[in-house]
């Protein structure tokens, strides 16, 4: 029977529900479009290219692996954890002998992958290289572009369309995509960048692949050349394994893994080493070509799980203010209810079918408005860079389910938590307080908010003495939730106090601005959710604006003041090869190579550098509190404050670390030095870095020297893509590097922001359009429709101000701690024209959602509305 009434209800009630469902819509949607993302982590797929014609595929392991074993009250456990490298770990050539002795094995294909740019005019023109890292080099159409020998063709398969195959050391056989768009026929020169100088080769034959390849250009060398090229004598990137007719892919698969097992070359891996090899069939073959799609997956499950995890929080603050205004609305007909013998429990019944109902409809509508979000958001984080393209979008029923759970569950518990008052106390009370707001705010909702203000602080504190990114980021970011929720529940009292404050000032405005002030004082539980949304939108933009900034313009101040050199050289394709540094250095001038990559200490992931250690302090100081960077060799390492503090170590320590492509090396610590953000946290020798990365190219050479711009770009015209920068110019191209990753930041919580505006929108027009009554009541006392809506906006300016004060004080608060963890120091990246344009927005936001619905209001005549029955 109370479905029935509740039934009823929303029937008659649609515009009075209709806040309550837009605002859980939006959150299903919200919830479904970052559970998607989730799920892609999760399960996504890479389809495999260039390995489509090899069944099975024999890779070495990109993982770190930590076995730890306990023995307690007699019982032994054992836990295995895993991390991704940052580079690709290598095989032995030789283990493609035991491949082939293996029964059901037809063919051994060995392939090797590296780097190679074609230096087409438009690849030149455009981009801008980094070096080092995984991948390959990027065509004048953004695919990566990867060199292999001849011989591994047939894995995809790729075949000959025009001309013959590579032979001598300068043959080069280019596929048709890259042939057609740079024009190229056999007999063409086309100079190519790869790991070492750029050499001019002639196009030997052009060739078709027999499957789509759509995300990469290949590039085919000689064998000998390739293996020059590879620069990992003795080693391949993997085996491609061919079975003979009739033979079952997973069984040779199986046969393989014991066969390596028995060669002690099985898979697995033990303490802080990459080891073992991995056998591969179906989809399982993508990540082994495509290792940023591998590492991909787990940058979105963070993603997902982090903009989710605070997409929740938001949409549970926003969704219980917009159902306390709703409530609210309806306290007189729920005091009747109360009055003609309504127990406490029917009256919480009907209000939890009432949601259910509502949350139903609004949860169904939001999770397929979702799918399609999530698809769109995915694919701008593609147009982005920040996720590969080969990766697969994967969509299920588990997102979408879960969002309809989340938004039934938080409905009936938003309806719970708004209609606790009405239900608590005496039915002469509800009735009293269904005309005149309490004054009085309950003990319960003044403890509750307070705790969470303690809490808040204590996440503050707590975020001031964390130190690294990944644990700071999701704290920073529930800490303004957590403080917004205390703003939610102390928002009677703030309101109140405000109105005290401006009193005086509203009053000098006429009679609107001392009706406001009547308003805001009898209202102000109705104000304050106005408030709670308006803050946590000030807030949370200025945190999702500021807190990259913050770190990055920190990271470039250190890499400003470290950088002495006189000329920066960088470039506009993959890296600046070796050649290039050892054509500058002559005389008394200092050439440093610098080329980047991430290690592992155990399963913590560092940013690291290389660098050429002989005159290092003519051209770089990263600020030494400890050691001397003159014992930088190929056994030593330089680590930051940072990294120092966490792991324990001084100069002369030894440290044991797993290189960019898997390789376990033991180093002493050199120095210690206090620039860690704007230099990484491990500096080590050159040479050892550049033999464990994919693209072994300098990222930059940093120089010293009293030769001018002119001469040196003269040095280097053999080079093509080089540019010679001064410091500062070169600090200009970081500088929009950083911005460019601040747009993923800021897509990855536009949304959540995107909820939070909307939501500021939807309180204010239910706040103001239940207030008809009201309105008409000022009218027939004399009021003009001018003097009612000046007083809606002296209104909701005051709210506007209280919301962008307490905004802007938890945004400070938790931008100024996470400045002090990340940086040593409490100076926040704050723009003032970003900040003022945040405070403009939400300003817009308020103004139209509280003018259109009072014009709306105001059309009514006011004799009509002041004698039509409640």
């Amino acid at each position: 029977m109370m479905l029935r009434y509740a039934l009823k209800t929303v029937r008659a009630r649609k515009a009075g529900f209709l806040g309550a469902f837009l605002a859980l819509m939006c959150a299903a949607a919200l919830i479904t479009a970052c559970g998607t993302l989730l799920e892609t982590g999760l399960r996504g797929t890479v389809r495999t290219e260039r390995y489509a014609a090899a069944p099975v595929v024999v890779s070495a392991d990109q993982n770190v692996h930590q076995r730890t074993v306990k023995h307690k009250k007699g019982k032994t456990k054992v836990k295995h954890k895993a991390k991704p490298i940052a580079e690709r770990a290598w095989l032995a050539a030789s283990l493609g002998d035991t491949l082939a002795g293996t029964p059901g094995v037809a063919r051994v294909i060995p392939e090797l992958t590296f780097p190679a740019t074609p230096l087409t005019e438009a690849s030149t023109d455009t981009g801008g290289g980094t070096g080092g890292g995984t991948g390959g080099g990027t065509g004048a159409d953004g695919r990566a572009a990867y060199g292999h020998a001849w011989e591994s063709a047939a894995l995809t398969p790729y075949r000959l369309t025009s001309g013959t195959a590579p032979e001598a050391a300068t043959d080069v056989v280019v596929d048709r995509h890259l042939a057609e768009r740079a024009r190229l026929a056999p007999g063409d020169r086309l100079t190519v960048q790869s790991t070492r100088a750029p050499r001019s080769y002639r196009v030997s034959g052009i060739a078709a692949p027999g499957p789509d390849v759509r995300h990469q250009t290949a590039l085919f060398f000689s064998a000998a050349e390739a293996r020059r090229l590879a620069a990992h004598p003795g080693q391949v990137t993997a085996f491609g394994v061919v079975p003979e007719a009739g033979t079952d892919p997973e069984r040779l698969r199986h046969d393989l893994t014991e066969a390596l097992r028995d060669t002690g070359n099985g898979t697995g891996g033990s303490k802080g080493a990459s080891t073992g090899v991995r056998v591969t069939t179906g989809d399982a073959r993508g990540p082994v070509e495509f290792l940023d799609a591998a590492g991909a997956r787990t940058k979105l499950v963070s993603m997902g799980g982090a903009m989710g995890g605070t997409s929740l929080l938001v949409a549970v603050l926003v969704v219980v203010g917009t159902f306390a205004l709703s409530v609210q609305q309806r306290h007189r007909e729920l005091a009747l209810l109360r009055a003609v013998a309504a127990t406490t429990g029917q009256v919480r019944r009907l209000l939890g079918r009432e949601a259910l109902i509502v949350g139903a409809a609004a949860g169904i509508a939001g999770a397929l408005l979702g799918l399609p979000l999530g698809g769109l958001l995915f694919d701008r984080f593609v147009a982005l860079g920040a996720v590969p393209a080969t990766l697969r979008h994967t969509t299920g029923f588990l997102p979408p389910l879960a969002a309809v759970a989340a938004t039934l569950l938080g409905a009936w518990a938003a309806a719970r938590i708004a209609s606790r008052r009405v239900t608590m106390i005496r039915p002469a009370e509800a009735l009293a307080e269904a005309r005149t707001e309490s004054p009085r705010t309950p003990w319960g909702r003044l403890l509750t908010g307070l705790v969470l203000l303690a809490g808040g602080v204590v996440l503050v504190v707590v975020l001031g003495m964390l130190r690294t990114e990944p644990a700071s980021t999701p704290v920073t970011f529930l800490a303004v939730v957590v403080l917004s929720t205390a703003v939610a529940l102390l928002g009677p009292l703030l309101v109140r106090a405000a109105a005290l404050l401006l009193a005086g000032p509203l009053r000098l405005t006429g009679h609107g601005g001392r009706l406001a002030t009547a308003n805001l004082r009898a209202g102000a539980a109705r104000a304050a959710s106005v408030v709670t949304p308006l803050t946590l939108l000030v807030a949370m933009a200025c945190t999702v604006l500021f807190v990259q900034p913050t770190l990055g313009d920190a990271a470039r101040a250190q890499a400003r003041e470290g950088v002495r050199a006189d000329w920066v050289v960088a470039s506009r394709g993959p890296g600046v090869p070796a050649a290039a540094a050892h054509r500058l250095r002559s005389g008394e001038d200092v050439v440093t190579e610098v080329v980047r990559t991430t290690v592992r200490v155990g399963l913590d992931k560092y940013a690291a550098q290389g660098v050429t250690p002989a005159g290092l302090t003519r051209t770089w100081d990263p600020d030494v509190v400890a050691g001397s960077l003159d014992g930088l060799t190929q056994r030593t390492v330089a680590v930051s404050e940072l990294a120092a503090d966490q792991l324990g170590l001084v100069p002369g320590d030894a440290l044991k670390l797993t290189l960019g492509d898997g390789t376990p090396v033991d180093v002493t610590v050199a120095a210690v030095y206090a620039r860690g953000l704007g230099f990484g946290d491990l500096t080590f020798a050159h040479g050892l870095v550049a033999a464990h990365v994919d693209n072994p190219l300098a990222a930059t050479l940093l120089v010293g020297t009293d030769r001018a711009r002119g001469d040196l770009a003269a040095t280097l015209r053999e080079f093509p893509g080089l540019t010679v920068l001064t410091p500062a110019a070169a600090d200009s191209l970081q500088a929009e590097r950083q911005q460019a990753n601040a747009e993923v930041n800021l897509l990855a919580m536009g949304l959540v922001l995107a909820f939070t505006a909307i939501a500021v929108v939807n309180t204010l027009a239910m706040s103001v359009s239940e207030r008809v009554r009201e309105f008409a009541l000022l009218r027939l006392a004399g009021a003009t429709r001018r003097q009612v809506l000046r007083m809606l906006r002296t209104e909701a300016l005051s709210l506007l101000l209280l919301a962008t004060t307490l905004g802007s004080a938890i945004a400070l608060s938790v931008l100024t701690a996470f400045s002090v963890g990340m940086t040593g120091r409490a100076a926040p990246a704050v723009l003032p024209l970003v900040y003022l344009a945040v405070v403009a927005g939400a300003g817009c936001l308020t103004l139209v959602a509280t003018a259109l619905p009072g014009r709306v209001a105001l059309r009514v005549r006011a004799v009509t509305v002041a004698t039509a029955r409640e």
